[in-house]
């Protein structure tokens, strides 16, 4: 399998998250990032997470602060109903690429089905069109996981802190049937096994486009 190294992208590479809700950078990608900011010092992260509404803004800063070093930008966009905000939240997104020059772009699956997950999705390719763009998983009832191409391993105590900062700092997710333990670590069960992870675990993601 072939590997590649973000060294290979610069000596302090910059690395921008988008999240349409404020648990789903860390769901989709947060192992990533924990390995990342300890492999590449002086990597930059900014977050930018687009509804922040009836307070999850603070549960997002906690878990945040729980995993990495980064800057956090927040929207107060009305979740559930991004897809008739879309004018706005296309101007949020072009403010977004004037103010941060990403290497890597952590983004929503384009055939992610929940209505605000694709929204996100499609301006990011929108608006980072010569960028490399990693699109993140997000397990639930739509069953809409698919055939990810882009594999990152990581060990158990990355998946153990992931899957703690998951459940401590989002309280307001925990009545959720499938917001527990076992589902975040099952889906990196399986991509480590897909992918061949010494650990046994990884985190997967879609490449559209990547120029070798």
């Amino acid at each position: 399998m072939l590997g590649l190294r973000l060294q290979d992208l610069g000596s302090a590479p910059t690395v921008l998250c988008i999240g349409a809700h404020c648990d789903d950078i860390e769901i989709g990608c947060g192992a990533t990032l924990l390995r990342w900011s300890r492999d590449y010092p002086g990597i930059r992260f900014v977050w930018a997470i687009f509804s922040g509404e009836t307070g999850r803004e603070e549960e997002s800063r906690t878990a945040a602060a729980a995993l990495i070093d980064n800057e956090l930008r927040f929207h107060a966009f009305r979740d559930r109903f991004f897809p008739s905000q879309g004018e706005a939240i296309k101007q949020a997104f072009d403010a977004l690429k004037a103010a941060v020059t990403p290497d890597v772009v952590f983004t929503h699956c384009l055939e992610d089905r929940h209505q605000d997950h694709k929204v996100m999705a499609d301006l990011t390719w929108n608006t980072f069109r010569a960028h490399l763009i990693l699109e993140y998983e997000i397990p639930k009832y739509e069953g809409d996981l698919g055939h990810p191409n882009v594999f990152v391993p990581h060990t158990a105590a990355d998946l153990d802190r992931k899957v703690a900062c998951l459940l401590e700092s989002f309280p307001s997710q925990r009545s959720r049937s499938w917001f527990t333990a076992d589902t975040f670590r099952a889906l990196a069960r399986l991509r480590g096994i897909e992918s061949g992870a010494p650990s046994g675990f990884a985190e997967a993601f879609h490449a559209r486009k990547l120029c070798l």
